[in-house]
């Protein structure tokens, strides 16, 4: 009997040994399923998204590398446009004069600063200018910039000082600094 006792204790503790063997089994499976990243088609349809977004990404480089010729050309072309260096601040205080002119406000302060650069074969001019006049004559002075020939960039418009005794109700006063480009070689 007691023979018989051991013998199905031995067999129980081995079923047991078996049951939380396969339960960790089970476990480590389940575990391995949850950190699946997704499921096969939802990883599929993920991939696709990715692989079209690359696709027309190569297709948009693809493209800028066809037009390259074409807006050196367009940059070349407008380096060529710009007027020759060589009287440029006689050029820029004539015109600046004549729009100041034609839209019926005062130029003053009239300051030119050079600076090359070189690996273009340009110049750019930093201008320092203020402008008097009505508030419509300004804005008139602006577009008649704008409209030039030349290229003007604007970079600031500044309400300046107007001393007391010269101020007139309608009268405003504006610092302006452009720039403008010029070609150094031939």
């Amino acid at each position: 009997m007691r023979r018989d006792f051991t013998l199905r204790k031995r067999t129980i503790l081995g079923g047991v040994i078996l049951l939380v063997l396969a339960d960790v089994a089970l476990a480590a499976y389940s575990w391995q399923l949850s950190s699946a990243p997704r499921a096969p088609r939802e990883q599929l349809g993920i991939e696709t998204t990715q692989h079209n977004l690359l696709k027309a990404d190569i297709k948009r480089a693809q493209d800028i590398r066809e037009n390259i010729p074409a807006i050196q050309k367009d940059c070349d072309q407008f380096e060529q446009s710009l007027f020759s260096a060589s009287s440029h601040n006689s050029s820029i205080r004539s015109e600046l004069g004549a729009t100041a002119k034609q839209n019926g406000i005062q130029l003053e302060d009239l300051n030119f600063k050079e600076t090359k650069i070189a690996n273009r074969g340009m110049t750019e001019v930093a201008i320092d200018a203020t402008v008097s006049g009505n508030y419509k004559s300004v804005v008139g002075f602006l577009n008649g910039l704008q409209r030039s020939i030349n290229l003007y960039q604007v970079d600031s418009l500044t309400l300046a000082s107007e001393n007391a005794n010269q101020a007139s109700a309608n009268v405003i006063k504006v610092a302006l600094h452009l720039k403008t480009y010029f070609r150094t070689g031939p």
